[in-house]
């Protein structure tokens, strides 16, 4: 008699079929999908109608101008990043499926990252020629929002996940994250000010990597207590 052995997917399977399945339900709200996106875009180009069409004034600004818009953009999605998996059951599911809970909130982060993120990177120079930067400064522009963007999930995901019972909890969402966000703004936008004026900007894009990592290193731990308190009360 032949026995049938059921194998249990490793891990690596697991959080790929956690990828896929985000990127899967994204296809199909592609609308929201490109709300970060417009709203960045839109930000950004209000600024020459406000203060003024002059590439000279507007080029002194457009650092700040568009990490600003680049940080407010990642929060748009972020309400959204745990609250149906938490409202159809999927969430409690995972706390009680044995599985490392803080590697799942890992995945769903990258997930948010790769729809919310890098259509940023992807868009910023474009924009930022718009305002007067130079093509030079593209690659530090690029680098600074992938390794910022990278941190802004992160920690928004934390904040997702402490505020995921919460009804509406939008405004919650963003005055918890927005003062933790400050050191990436200030040495993101400081690295593109340097490359701009031709100086050194090993400095911040080190400082940008070092929080990057250093969120990715403690950020899962603290959404899987934070998601099992949110699910358990």
């Amino acid at each position: 008699m032949q026995s049938s052995v059921q194998t249990t997917p490793g891990l690596g399977k697991i959080l790929m079929l956690v990828l896929a399945r985000d990127l899967r339900l994204a296809v199909r709200h592609w609308d929201q999908v490109l709300q970060p996106l417009i709203f960045f875009v839109i930000v950004t180009t209000l600024f020459p109608l406000a203060i003024s069409p002059a590439l000279d004034e507007l080029r002194k600004i457009s650092p700040g101008v568009l990490w600003v818009a680049a940080m407010l953009a990642s929060l748009l999605a972020l309400e959204s990043l745990f609250r149906p998996d938490v409202e159809d059951g999927t969430m409690e599911q995972w706390v009680l499926s044995g599985q490392p809970l803080s590697l799942l909130l890992l995945a769903k982060t990258l997930t948010h990252w790769l729809l919310t993120g890098l259509p940023l990177v992807l868009m910023a120079p474009i924009v930022g020629t718009a305002l007067g930067m130079p093509q030079s400064v593209w690659p530090v522009l690029a680098a600074t929002l992938a390794l910022g963007t990278g941190s802004l999930s992160v920690l928004g995901a934390i904040g997702a996940a402490l505020t995921v019972s919460v009804r509406r909890g939008n405004v919650l969402l963003a005055l918890l994250v927005l003062p933790l966000e400050m050191p990436v703004l200030i040495f993101g936008a400081r690295a593109v000010d340097l490359a701009m004026h031709g100086e050194p900007v090993a400095g911040p894009l080190n400082l940008l990597a070092a929080l990057l990592l250093f969120f990715v290193s403690l950020g899962p731990f603290a959404m899987a207590a934070a998601m099992r308190i949110s699910v358990e009360s």
